[in-house]
């Protein structure tokens, strides 16, 4: 009796010992991934939530950011099956996230930012609209969970915004397909865009669909705060030299 009890707390202190180990890796990899983000080098960062994903398959982080970095370096390829790839990659790791716990609200947004990808590369026009539905809907429940997050707000405004301006051809499809989506708003996309600001006041991306969003509705002297803004936020990631650019010259032309 005596032995087995020894071979069992020495199990359990082996065990200790096994997580313990690899819970200080996996805070070095994820410290290292935040310091590779800061240097703007995603690729690398990318390698690193990987890393971690093999250590610990349900790491919400590494879920979330994997899929979030997957999601941005493809929507810069130009090659359709490249971009297709990585979007789909972004989608698994999404799913994954949601998973591992459906009532994260990081994990609903992720869902919900990679469906709005998915509508770039999917071509049957069922399957846009089912997309299309899924961002309202998971970035809904992000918010539920999570009124402050900033960035499902942002995918919440950004939707409004797109439903806004969807072709008539679009807004046939949905019509067709889905029976009609509630519809999107201008000041809706504002008011949630406005909340993402609120939340995050240095994603960039924000500001310049915002920017978008006032200018469509009229508001030269809102659309001019922004940019002006938007302009001075420090880059936080490789994409946003690029909207501080266009920023910059929509500035220009607004003054």
């Amino acid at each position: 009796m005596k032995k087995l009890f020894k071979l069992t707390f020495l199990f359990l202190v082996l065990q200790s010992v096994s997580f313990i180990a690899k819970s200080q890796e996996i805070n070095v990899l994820l410290k290292e991934a935040d310091n590779l983000e800061i240097k703007l080098k995603e690729s690398e960062a990318l390698e690193k939530y990987k890393q971690v994903l093999l250590i610990d398959a349900k790491n919400m982080k590494a879920l979330v950011k994997s899929s979030e970095w997957s999601a941005a370096i493809g929507a810069r390829l130009a090659d359709k099956k490249e971009k297709q790839i990585y979007f789909q990659t972004a989608f698994s790791y999404a799913q994954r996230a949601l998973a591992a716990n459906e009532n994260d609200a990081d994990a609903n947004y992720t869902i919900a930012m990679v469906s709005g990808k998915m509508t770039e590369i999917e071509t049957d026009n069922k399957k846009v609209v089912a997309y299309v539905k899924d961002i309202k809907s998971f970035a809904d429940k992000a918010l539920q969970i999570n009124p402050k997050h900033a960035k499902a707000n942002y995918t919440l405004g950004k939707w409004h915004y797109e439903m806004v301006n969807l072709s008539g051809f679009k807004k046939a499809a949905v019509k067709l397909f889905y029976g009609g989506l509630p519809d999107g708003t201008l000041e809706n996309a504002i008011l949630y865009m406005e909340k993402c600001k609120l939340y995050d006041p240095y994603f960039v991306l924000n500001y310049w669909d915002l920017a978008k969003a006032y200018q469509q509705d009229n508001k030269p002297t809102k659309t001019i705060e922004v940019l002006q803004k938007l302009v001075k936020l420090p880059l936080r990631t490789l994409d946003d030299a690029g909207y501080k650019s266009e920023g910059q010259k929509l500035l220009t032309q607004l003054q």
